[in-house]
């Protein structure tokens, strides 16, 4: 991929961190709770997949690469959300 490729993904990510913030800081934290938590969570799942996507290269890699991450990335949710069951 050439810079003007990496360009276009870096302005998309910013764009979708702009609207991340522009969901904070829209008053919709206080009166829709819920809704402003699936914007963000969405726009963050967006963002991580471009990131790995073209950043770390996995869009060319052998789909079996792909996997591996995917697998190891459910599995840290897996537990990140295990533990924060504990604790409540």
């Amino acid at each position: 991929m050439d810079w003007k490729g990496y360009t276009v993904i870096y302005v998309v990510l910013f764009a979708f961190a702009t609207a991340q913030a522009v969901v904070e800081f829209a008053g919709l934290v206080e009166s829709a709770y819920w809704l402003a938590f699936g914007v963000i969570m969405v726009l963050s799942v967006i963002k991580a997949v471009g990131v790995a996507a073209y950043y770390q290269h996995l869009r060319w890699e052998p789909r079996s690469v792909t996997y591996l991450v995917l697998g190891g990335t459910v599995a840290a949710m897996a537990l990140t959300f295990a533990a924060a069951y504990s604790i409540l």
